[in-house]
């Protein structure tokens, strides 16, 4: 399958789309409560925020460069990280979750070099190196941006020690995860976070080290 401009151009419009209606449901509707249990902090209306210890498995992904490798320490190299799943062929909640990260990084300007964006598919079975490089390439993604891919198996498991399984993958939901640095505690962002949410939530990561 060859991606095309046009194609690339109504994903890209569906995402502002999403994006602008998303933005405006949450400006109408902002939520200032904050949730119970000690790990959960109030946000938006359009998220949650929690903190999560996740335990990941030993398990090979394959990068959109073609190279095989061990995904937790491939996304250990000390940097902040960020992680969220996608799949290509996706045309709702996965082109404004890669619109929301290709802005994030934008806006990280010259301190893009000091942390990983990790975006998984959840349709290995269909989402080549190729495919993912050439959907990387459509959204700008920097070199500190990797897309990751494999085996079904592997990808159920990355999925499941995020407890981000829905069992199949048009039930998914827009979530996205944050850690400061290898060993420590996991952020969890589940609802769309606009980028400049995204961008307090990082700075409050990194700052509270």
């Amino acid at each position: 399958m060859h991606w095309t401009s046009d194609l690339h151009a109504r994903k890209h419009l569906g995402a502002l789309a999403l994006l602008a209606a998303w933005t405006f449901s949450a400006g109408a509707a902002e939520d200032h409560s904050h949730h119970g249990g000690p790990q959960t902090a109030g946000a938006h209306a359009s998220y949650s925020r929690s903190t999560v210890e996740y335990r990941l498995p030993t398990v090979k992904l394959v990068r959109a460069d073609g190279k095989r490798v061990d995904f937790p320490a491939d996304i250990d190299d000390g940097r902040p990280v960020l992680v969220n799943f996608i799949y290509t062929t996706c045309t709702a909640i996965c082109p404004v979750m890669t619109h929301i990260f290709s802005t994030f990084e934008k806006s990280l300007g010259a301190d893009r070099a000091r942390v990983r964006l990790v975006s998984v598919s959840i349709d290995p079975e269909q989402d080549t190196p190729k495919r993912l490089a050439e959907y990387a390439k459509q959204y700008d993604a920097g070199p500190g941006w990797t897309f990751y891919t494999g085996t079904l198996e592997a990808s159920t498991a990355v999925q499941k020690a995020f407890a981000a399984y829905r069992g199949d993958k048009m039930n998914h939901t827009p979530l996205t995860l944050m850690r400061p640095a290898p060993g420590k505690a996991w952020v969890r962002i589940d609802g769309f976070a606009s980028p400049d949410d995204l961008m307090r939530e990082y700075d409050r990561l990194v700052h509270s080290q």
